[in-house]
């Protein structure tokens, strides 16, 4: 990827970080005007939405690490070329 890419900006992370905060916000202050249907107890946590889709996104990044570092391969792997 360019050093330079749009997304490797220090300005643009930032201003994605931003936007993510401003959604997770506008998510929880809707929560006074939008009524739920909670079918467990839990679900009655004021926020609760907000909060399990950041740990669920959360441990979606981790699993996807995780499964990175156990599908990983070195960098010539497909350099090699098989002798008939």
């Amino acid at each position: 990827m360019d050093d330079n890419h749009w997304l490797t900006r220090s300005a643009t992370i930032k201003r994605l970080w931003i936007v993510l905060i401003a959604v997770l916000a506008l998510t929880v202050v809707a929560e006074f005007w939008v009524v739920g249907e909670p079918h467990f107890a839990l679900e009655h946590v004021f926020a609760f939405n907000a909060i399990y889709g950041f740990l669920v996104c959360a441990a979606m990044i981790l699993g996807a690490k995780a499964l990175g570092v156990l599908l990983k391969r070195r960098e010539s792997y497909y350099d090699e070329r098989i002798d008939d």
